[in-house]
């Protein structure tokens, strides 16, 4: 792909929506599961422009909303010790954990550093052979093979200064945990394109014909969406329950088959606490026995944490898409991207701060196509 201003063409768009809206007969949940998807679908007007009975989900698709308070506060405790250089991605340093941030600890003197790539913290591990270096591996399985990899190298390299605190899930369990709740509501889901453009999406055939739900791989572009959608309605008008690829100019069934041997190399699934969600089994990557030396958990002695959530923040209930953001009693008043209460309103992809973004530019429910080029 070149450009993407073909995949943001209002005519196209207006074709899908009219097809959308013919299609669809019965009263339908959709979740998408990706917190870019979420982004645009709030930018764009989409969830707008669809049929009354259509009703959009947004699911636990931004790693930086689902990492707990726990492990918030485990990062915290790591940079502010002594002789810790602490690298993380950037969208990581303002999520709250149980009382602050790592941009708190920064502020009172912990070198906190923003990496763009996990190879730069192994860089930076090998110029300060007197510190300990640890990486905050956060993200799904699309960033993992890279923090693998950044792990592979330090041992490679015999780096006895660096270590990884690994918080990485995988968004197949969460599916699943979401449709095993007796309160669920979902009939179909858009899985994301980047996570499967590493793992494929056969993996999902199983869930799909478990719980009798269609999953459609979806990309991130208007027109991308709304073929989603398109392909998802056509699928539960019918009863079918299977998976389809929308996102086919990038995804394949087997996905990319030596990034997933990278990840079974240097990690092995463990139960994971998700925030608002809490404990998804094997829905966790931790680094393997072989690679035992790397793992922060095991080089560093932390305290317990013991996280209280904001009482007044609904983010749990956003990211199980049984709430939307305005309906949050704080939201756009106590809550802000500047002063945020959840991670939801952190993250450039949380569903709260997509909405506080853009939610001036409202398009009522079946209405018209407006400039998706912008």
């Amino acid at each position: 792909m070149k450009y993407i201003d073909e995949y943001r063409v209002p005519r196209a768009a207006e074709q899908y929506v009219r097809e959308i809206r013919r299609i669809t007969r019965r009263s339908w949940s959709i979740m998408e599961i990706c917190g870019g998807q979420t982004h645009a679908i709030i930018k764009y007007g989409i969830d707008r422009l669809l049929p009354k009975q259509l009703r959009l989900l947004h699911g636990p698709g931004c790693p930086v909303c689902i990492t707990a308070a726990e492990h918030i506060d485990q990062a915290i405790e790591l940079a502010l010790l002594p002789n810790v250089i602490f690298c993380s991605f950037g969208d990581m340093v303002r999520v709250p954990g149980t009382s602050s941030t790592l941009l708190v600890a920064r502020a009172a003197g912990a070198d906190v550093r923003v990496v763009y790539s996990p190879l730069e913290s192994v860089a930076i591990a090998q110029q300060n052979p007197r510190h300990e270096v640890v990486l905050f591996g956060i993200g799904f399985e699309t960033t993992a093979p890279a923090i693998a990899m950044a792990v592979q190298q330090a041992q490679m390299l015999n780096l006895k200064n660096f270590s990884l605190l690994s918080v990485l899930a995988l968004v197949p369990p969460a599916i699943t945990t979401l449709l095993d709740d007796p309160a669920n509501t979902i009939d179909g889901f858009l899985a994301a394109g980047h996570v499967c453009t590493v793992m494929g999406y056969r993996e999902y055939q199983p869930i799909a014909d478990k719980y009798g739900v269609p999953i459609v791989v979806t990309g991130f572009e208007p027109l991308d969406i709304l073929q989603g959608i398109h392909m998802t309605v056509a699928q539960l008008e019918r009863g079918a329950a299977t998976v389809e690829n929308q996102y086919s100019r990038a995804v394949t069934a087997e996905g990319n088959l030596p990034a997933q041997k990278l990840i079974r190399d240097v990690f092995q699934t463990v139960d994971r606490n998700w925030r608002g969600i809490g404990s998804i089994n094997q829905s966790g990557l931790a680094l393997r026995p072989s690679f035992g030396d790397f793992d922060a958990l095991h080089r560093f002695t932390l305290g317990r944490s013991h996280s209280q959530p904001e009482l007044r923040c609904i983010s749990g209930l956003i990211l199980q898409g049984r709430n939307k953001p305005h309906e949050c009693a704080v939201f756009g008043a106590e809550c802000t991207p500047e002063h945020p209460l959840g991670a939801t309103m952190v993250s450039g992809e949380g569903a709260c701060a997509a909405y506080f973004r853009y939610r001036q530019q409202k398009i009522e429910p079946g209405g018209s196509i407006k400039d998706i080029t912008k």
